[in-house]
């Protein structure tokens, strides 16, 4: 619970703590609405996510007769909360070699990901784990990649910059396979939603590696970066279209005040989010917890709110 409080303070001390300061001792009234819409709108909840919150509170006011504002936050921390789900057990146990492609654009938090998600699956889930650099247009990622390899003690298998992706794939797979690893994190380059060429390529990136192994890829996560608030959930429907994705990484919470884009995942995605990113550290990236993540966001415990 700790990690979730000190990683969403901007959000919760810019928008959410606000909701507090303004359900006071008074009768709910249009203000009342308007003031609560307005502060989910600017925490990135998103339009329609708003909407749907606001309908939802509504009806529960109507249904339990409430009648003052300061009644209204707990009623609104459980229509928040209704929205959310505990993220599903991923689809990585059952079989010799399980394969998790990682997507998202330049700049997402992608390649850290992937070392702290490698990380928390060698340690807590006591799996072998070995990733692919498949990101081959910049030769930095690769050599990122390398270096978090090196630091979380998982092997990275890679092959030059410029290099085929779909082979590299190939081969780390053949690797994982012949040297008896469970989990195969696969890194892919930065694609900009909107680039044709580069969404083909992690459809070819996802067939070639269905070719090596049945089902593959069991998992593609989509790496958001939460900075970018409502522009993440647009990028989030052009990877869907390309890679079937079928769950959520958010990272940088900790950075920005734009902490409600993830119910907007649930709702306008309905994808589930399996992580969130609260810190730069190795343990910064933590399992979503909705409990934790509503609760967190309207702790006014802060001295700053």
């Amino acid at each position: 619970m700790g990690i979730f409080r000190r990683g969403l303070s901007r959000t919760r001390q810019s928008f959410f703590g606000r909701i507090s300061q303004i359900l006071g001792n008074t009768e709910i009234d249009d203000d009342t609405w308007d003031e609560i819409e307005t502060l989910l709108i600017q925490a990135d909840c998103g339009f329609d996510t708003t909407l749907k919150v606001i309908d939802s509170l509504q009806d529960r006011v109507r249904a339990e007769g409430i009648t003052r504002s300061d009644q209204l936050q707990d009623a609104l921390k459980e229509t928040l909360g209704d929205l959310l789900q505990f993220p599903p057990v991923m689809d990585i146990s059952g079989r010799d070699l399980s394969i998790i492609l990682v997507v998202g654009v330049n700049g997402s938090g992608k390649t850290t990901s992937i070392a702290k998600l490698a990380h928390r699956l060698k340690n807590l889930s006591n799996r072998k784990v070995l990733i692919a650099a498949g990101d081959t247009f910049r030769a930095a990622a690769i050599e990122q990649l390398q270096t978090w390899g090196q630091r979380v003690d998982v092997p990275v298998i890679a092959n030059r910059p410029g290099s085929d992706p779909g082979a590299v794939v190939y081969d780390a797979t053949a690797a994982a396979k012949a040297r008896g690893f469970e989990i195969l994190l696969v890194d892919t380059a930065g694609r900009l939603q909107n680039n044709y060429n580069l969404m083909r390529e992690l459809t070819k990136i996802s067939e070639v590696s269905g070719n090596v192994v049945a089902g593959a890829p069991h998992e593609v996560l989509l790496v958001l970066d939460g900075t970018t608030g409502q522009n993440a959930i647009e990028q989030a429907k052009r990877f869907q279209e390309a890679s079937g994705v079928t769950g959520v990484i958010v990272t940088k919470l900790d950075s920005t005040a734009k902490g409600g884009m993830v119910f907007s995942i649930f709702n306008d995605l309905q994808l589930p989010v399996h992580y969130l990113g609260l810190g730069e550290g190795i343990h910064d990236l933590v399992l979503f917890t909705p409990e934790f993540f509503v609760d967190s966001l309207f702790d006014d415990d802060d001295e700053a709110s």
